[in-house]
């Protein structure tokens, strides 16, 4: 399997520093802030943004194999994570909530739920954010 490395950097105080993360294969080279993570400055990243763009891609992906596995081949799985900080002892992820829109031709509304339930249980993002308090899911077929 692969091994895959991600960077942090952070330059000076809690407030007044600044942070870049970036990846093994240089397709993110992003800057963040306190207030990008903190204050709703959209001018960088946060952990939490990647950490949902992390989740998304794993669940939209995972979901697609399980369908694939299941005959029905999805022509599109489009995921997002909603990451929600909370603070207690310091800040931490409280909540994650996973909106899914699936299009694949033969799927009902009842395979599409147990197939995304089980995206949720077993992809490897998410098994890995299991300490998450609450991670909530609505799977919805695209076009009913």
């Amino acid at each position: 399997m692969a091994n895959n490395t991600g960077t942090g950097v952070w330059e000076g105080g809690l407030k007044d520093g600044k942070g870049t993360v970036s990846t093994q294969s240089g397709t993110l080279d992003a800057r963040y802030s306190f207030g990008s993570r903190f204050e709703e400055d959209m001018t960088g990243t946060n952990p939490e943004e990647l950490v949902g763009a992390a989740h998304a891609g794993c669940f939209s992906m995972f979901l697609s194999s399980l369908l694939e596995n299941a005959g029905k081949k999805a022509t599109s799985v489009r995921t997002q994570a909603k990451v929600f900080l909370g603070q207690e002892n310091g800040p931490f992820i409280r909540r994650i909530d996973l909106t899914t829109e699936v299009e694949a031709s033969g799927l009902s509304n009842d395979e599409l739920q147990e197939l995304a339930q089980k995206a949720k249980e077993g992809c490897p993002i998410s098994r890995a954010l299991a300490s998450v308090p609450e991670m909530n899911l609505t799977a919805t077929l695209k076009g009913a």
